[in-house]
């Protein structure tokens, strides 16, 4: 006996440590990506694979469509025996609405991938920039399925429960295990964090509230995105600063917006049909009188324990179901609801007039050519890289700096991660969403231009 427990405390150890290790390089560390930029590894991978399968993927990505569509048809319609299993129902069991949305983002995925009917459904700024955003999603969705695991289900999150609570609880009220999410999410992409919400709060891991804050509070977009952005605005030699700016404003947003509605109201219960997982209330509870190496050895213990118990069949399988269910639920609605979005903010001037009221605010607050940037601040719910486009002839470089931190700081927009918490389990809903979009512009304009002011 006093030899075969060191041998089971040093095997647990390692089941912890390798997995989580590996998991924290894949998903957060920034690598150079051989163009002069830099990325992580999840992101590099995923660009790979997306190029050696680019003819390949529109293809998939129409079939993924048509058999979300049809099998949620099939089971709303005739309930066939062979769909009336766990698997079935949790990808095809769904409201009148989402039908329609799926069935609406076969339409648009025909209509764009064979060009039909008219240009601004499938040309290259609407139906066209929203199939490359999916092709690219169902790359990361897969690989996501295959490789979140490592730092879902090998100890990590145990280690940072127990370690972090004291600094997530006070400051955005959500346990200390997200701030795995957390980290992923800003470090790595937000498409991610979404995706780790999603299964952890299925999981009985995170109540309504805390899904809905982690699923729309820290979900910025990729280092590689922020990349592009400042390129269109021509402020590639601003990127530190402008990181600053996003973390400054960002942090704000995040210790303000769990304490005020719409997130502040969302019940602290668990999803319907599941119960807290009782690991992860173990892993909440600190005592105050403990030391800081006792708190430690006890996060240590608690994550040596949950890598030690993995059993990888059921890792594959929830990969697996995880990522199925994200192709055949948000795809189309990435689809549909992007597809629109987009339209709207291309083909009629519906943001420019929701612009109007910020205008005098952007002269009070001195801010050049405020006309021109006030046509910019709301049209980021559409997409976030439409403020960038839009506003890349403005000729202040102080307006433009605007422009792009806000965009990036305002995180919801309906072509990606917002069209992703839709069809998530996470308990969010449209007009959320829109509360959600504008309540983070209002806190965070203020802090990005008078950061702007600073650095100009």
């Amino acid at each position: 006996m006093t030899t075969a427990q060191p041998q089971h405390r040093s095997t647990s150890t390692l089941w912890f440590l390798l997995p989580s290790l590996l998991g924290i390089f894949i998903f957060m560390v920034p690598v150079p990506d051989g163009e002069g930029s830099v990325t992580i590894p999840i992101a590099w991978m995923a660009g790979e694979l997306e190029v050696l399968l680019e003819d390949q993927i529109p293809w998939f990505l129409l079939t993924l469509v048509a058999i979300s569509a049809l099998g949620t048809l099939t089971y709303s319609l005739a309930k066939p025996a062979f769909l009336q299993n766990e698997l079935g129902r949790t990808l095809f069991k769904t409201s009148l609405f989402w039908l329609i949305i799926r069935v609406l983002g076969l339409a648009f995925g025909v209509a764009i991938l064979f060009e039909l009917g008219p240009e601004w459904i499938w040309g290259e700024d609407t139906g066209g920039l929203i199939v490359d955003l999916a092709s690219m999603l169902i790359v990361v969705f897969a690989l996501a399925g295959l490789l979140l695991p490592l730092l879902l289900n090998f100890g990590l999150l145990d280690l940072a429960g127990t370690l972090m609570t004291k600094v997530m609880r006070p400051l955005f009220k959500v346990p200390g295990r997200s701030s795995v999410v957390g980290l992923t999410s800003w470090l790595g992409d937000g498409t991610i964090g979404v995706l780790m919400t999603n299964q952890q709060y299925t999981q009985g891991h995170y109540t309504k509230r805390e899904a809905a804050v982690l699923g729309t509070t820290f979900n910025i977009v990729s280092v590689t995105f922020i990349v592009v952005i400042l390129g269109y605005l021509d402020l590639e030699h601003m990127f530190g600063p402008f990181y600053l700016t996003i973390i400054l404003a960002g942090l704000a947003a995040a210790i303000i917006m769990p304490r005020i509605p719409p997130l502040s109201r969302f019940p602290d219960e668990f999803a319907e049909g599941v119960t807290e997982d009782p690991r992860t209330a173990a892993v909440e509870v600190v005592e105050p009188q403990q030391s800081q190496q006792s708190l430690l050895a006890s996060a240590w213990d608690s994550a040596r324990r949950r890598g030690g118990s993995v059993r990888l069949s059921d890792v594959a399988r929830s990969g697996g179901s995880n990522a199925l269910e994200m192709w055949l639920a948000v795809i189309p609605i990435i689809l549909a609801v992007g597809t629109v979005a987009v339209m709207i903010a291309e083909g009629t001037d519906l943001f420019t007039w929701l612009g109007y009221p910020f205008v005098p605010v952007l002269e009070l607050m001195q801010v050049p050519e405020a006309q021109a940037a006030s046509e910019t601040l709301l049209i980021g719910f559409a997409d976030m890289l439409l403020p960038a486009i839009i506003g890349s002839g403005i000729e202040p470089e102080m307006t433009r700096f605007i422009i792009g931190a806000l965009s990036v700081s305002q995180l919801i927009f309906m072509s990606e991660t917002g069209g992703m918490l839709l069809a998530s389990r996470i308990p969010v809903k449209f007009h959320h969403l829109v509360a959600i979009f504008l309540l983070r512009t209002l806190i965070s304009l203020p802090i990005i231009i008078g950061l702007a002011h600073l650095f100009y």
